[in-house]
């Protein structure tokens, strides 16, 4: 049993070993229910006498570590969320554009220190995001990502579609989906199969067709509407176009939450390979799946960053006009190459950075999931949002544009057909990428004046 000293001993040690969990923030609520329940169960057998010392030692200790867990708690978050990841240092960049946007007029550069600082806040949002999931289970988790995955695109569109620019928000939704299948998908692809040259990387090929199947449908939905423009087959011309795009985009929405059900409840265990990545790498998996920060720290965190957020966006697109006069710059080059690419940076890393542990699950979920998001919900979203706000965004993507997004679609399909990838995938997607971004640096967008 040992002596009344040797059990203050280790109640001691016990309570500093719980208050340095707290301070690091690596332990689960498990690890410490579990000290205090062996605690309670050592001190039983003692006499009256050593049990009420034992408890006056323990209650000293609890009130303690919850006094200095309160007095932490508001602090230890700030710094988990706005200091500790070293992407934050950009963070800066978001209050110098707004400085230079009132005391300078420089749109070039409150373009561009807008568009930085938002990067650390996309990639803060998503980890609010990934700890509220935490709280509230595996279907309102995937809910939660696929509505704040791509949150900030839908800030941005919002506020171009506020000031009328619709085709800001078309092309900047179709250079997202192209980055993310041509330029993250093909780095994946292409760091995955140098590091790991010597074995063939695989990922779900079942999640993948049904992420292609998806994405067919999406060009089906854009490229209608550009052909009967085009073709001049209207029955009433300008009106029928609309009608097509808002009655199209309802039944993408729908097809969109479909496929969210039969993700996350009917076919979880053949569509969720994310999961299975996770229970397969059981190293260090407490420490992974542990929350850091309180369900309510995680509520209060997404609203204060999407507001920030907000406000960025508001002054990134007003400068975008100015950014490209001044820098003799097509818009669409700006829309389709340059925003996608600085403003999904973190999200490009983490897909890489998978790749590169030989988790191409996660990285498919990254960039395919992401532009069947894009082209599934976003645009759809944008299309109804005009609608009602009354501005005249729809499907009609014009001909180069539409003409695009197909071929990449095809040749990334192609792609991922086999469920294998090697680094020479990974190049010819990157080549195909520049390949686009050439063409929209030559590209002169007529629309874009009648707008």
């Amino acid at each position: 049993m040992g002596t009344v000293d040797e059990k203050v001993e280790v109640a001691i040690e016990s309570g500093d070993e719980e208050m340095e969990i707290l301070f690091s923030g690596t332990s689960s609520p498990t690890r410490r229910k579990a000290v205090n329940f062996d605690l309670e169960s050592e001190t039983s057998p003692l006499s009256s006498s050593n049990h009420s010392h034992m408890n006056t030692s323990s209650d000293h200790l609890t009130n303690s570590w919850i006094v200095k867990r309160m007095e932490m708690s508001p602090f230890r978050t700030f710094y988990i969320v706005l200091i500790r990841a070293k992407i934050n240092i950009l963070l800066p960049f978001g209050p110098l554009a707004i400085l230079l946007h009132y005391f300078t007029g420089k749109h070039v550069w409150v373009f561009f220190f807008s568009l930085v600082g938002i990067i650390p806040l996309a990639e803060r949002l998503g980890y609010a995001t990934e700890q509220l999931a935490f709280y509230t289970g595996p279907t309102a988790g995937g809910l939660l990502n696929a509505t704040f995955g791509n949150a900030t695109e839908m800030i941005i569109s919002i506020y171009a579609l506020k000031s009328g620019m619709v085709r800001v928000v078309q092309q900047s939704l179709l250079g997202s989906i192209l980055s993310n299948m041509l330029l993250v998908l093909g780095f994946s692809f292409f760091t995955g199969g140098i590091v790991h040259c010597k074995k063939v990387q695989v990922f779900n090929k079942a999640a993948a067709v049904v992420n292609s199947g998806l994405l067919l449908m999406a060009v089906m939905g854009i490229m209608f509407p550009a052909v009967l423009h085009f073709t001049r087959t209207e029955v009433h011309f300008g009106k029928s176009e609309m009608a097509l795009s808002r009655f199209s985009s309802c039944i993408m929405l729908v097809a969109y939450g479909s496929y969210l059900f039969f993700q996350l409840k009917s076919q979880d265990n053949l569509y969720n390979p994310i999961e299975e990545v996770v229970n397969n790498d059981q190293e260090g998996a407490d420490e992974e799946e542990a929350p850091e920060i309180t369900q309510w720290e995680a509520i209060g965190w997404l609203a204060v960053l999407t507001l920030w957020i907000s406000v960025l966006s508001g002054y990134l697109v007003d400068a975008i006009q100015g950014a490209s006069e001044s820098l003799n710059m097509p818009m669409a080059f700006i829309s389709v190459i340059l925003l996608p690419i600085v403003g999904n940076a973190a999200e490009h890393a983490s897909a890489i950075m998978f790749a590169m542990k030989d988790k191409l699950d996660i990285s498919l979920g990254v960039a395919i999931g992401s532009s069947t998001q894009i082209s599934m919900f976003v645009i759809p979203f944008c299309v109804v949002l005009g609608w009602i706000m009354g501005q005249p965004m729809d499907l009609n993507f014009q001909l180069f544009e539409t003409a695009t997004l197909f071929i990449t679609v095809l040749v990334v399909a192609f792609m991922l057909q086999e469920g294998t990838s090697n680094y020479f995938k990974g190049l010819m997607l990157i080549l195909c990428y520049l390949i686009v971004a050439a063409s929209f640096f030559v590209h002169v967008d007529r629309s874009s004046d009648d707008d």
